[in-house]
């Protein structure tokens, strides 16, 4: 059985003592859950020290971006490396946010997974369409293109390391959240096309979670859905109680 996984992305919030409190309240919320994986991706100006509050807790340290490169001359960039001597063991790759307002075009995206990978980081890789695609009725198109080319020269053996992420690019930030049927379908396609890519054993093993205004009132019926296992939270990762509802909403469902 898949463990479902809750990571939150703080994205460029919270200075390093707010980070530290709210590393601390999730720690201590968290406890005692033994059927979900916790994660929380802070900046990376936080990394170092969340790693220190968080210890050998349940809970896991990850990044929200890095370079596909291991050093050099890239001004402001973070490599896998660095992530790694910071601390954290996870890194989100991919984000609708990085392709959008960033360039992270899905060549690239694969030289980050690789990176990733290489360096020992278990990866987000995240997908979605905008609503304009989706409206034109390129949902399929756009997820197919995005996986393929993100993630389809990776060894079955590499691939099971990674966990995808769906984000509808209409739903994040905005309030609006896929209908439980509406994301369950683009898992189900997802968890195809890694089939395709990486054959039955680890596409059933492999983790899909859903990212798009995830909140404690609509998580239950999300988590719920066959092939989601788990969710990438935004806005509510920033709140100690919501996300540990969240978290405790994926405790309790048993598929």
């Amino acid at each position: 059985m898949r463990r479902q996984l809750i990571a939150g992305n703080w994205k460029m919030n919270m200075l390093n003592t707010d980070a530290v409190s709210l590393a601390r309240q999730v720690k201590l919320k968290v406890m005692g859950f033994h059927r979900v994986d916790v994660l929380v991706c802070p900046p990376s100006t936080a990394l170092t020290q969340v790693s220190e509050v968080l210890g050998d807790s349940e809970v896991s340290l990850g990044s929200q971006n890095l370079h596909d490169r291991r050093s050099g001359a890239f001004t402001g960039e973070i490599s896998g490396e660095m992530i790694r001597s910071a601390g954290a063991g996870w890194v989100i790759v991919g984000h609708s946010e990085r392709r959008q307002l960033f360039g992270d075009t899905d060549e690239w995206i694969n030289r980050k997974l690789h990176a990733a990978l290489e360096a020992g980081l278990h990866p987000i890789f995240c997908v979605g369409e905008s609503l304009e695609e989706r409206e034109a009725g390129a949902l399929s198109e756009v997820i197919s293109r995005q996986v393929r080319v993100g993630a389809g020269d990776l060894t079955p053996e590499l691939l099971q390391h990674v966990v995808l992420a769906y984000e509808p690019v209409w739903a994040i930030g905005t309030g609006k959240t896929a209908t439980p049927e509406q994301a369950q379908e683009v898992h189900a396609l997802i968890r195809g096309l890694v089939q395709e890519l990486g054959g039955e054993a680890v596409s059933g093993e492999l983790r899909i979670l859903y990212g798009g205004s995830v909140k404690p009132d609509n998580a239950g019926e999300l988590l719920s859905q066959p092939d989601i296992d788990g969710a990438l939270v935004g806005g509510a990762s920033l709140k100690a109680d919501d996300f540990c509802l969240i978290a405790q909403a994926a405790e309790s469902i048993i598929k």
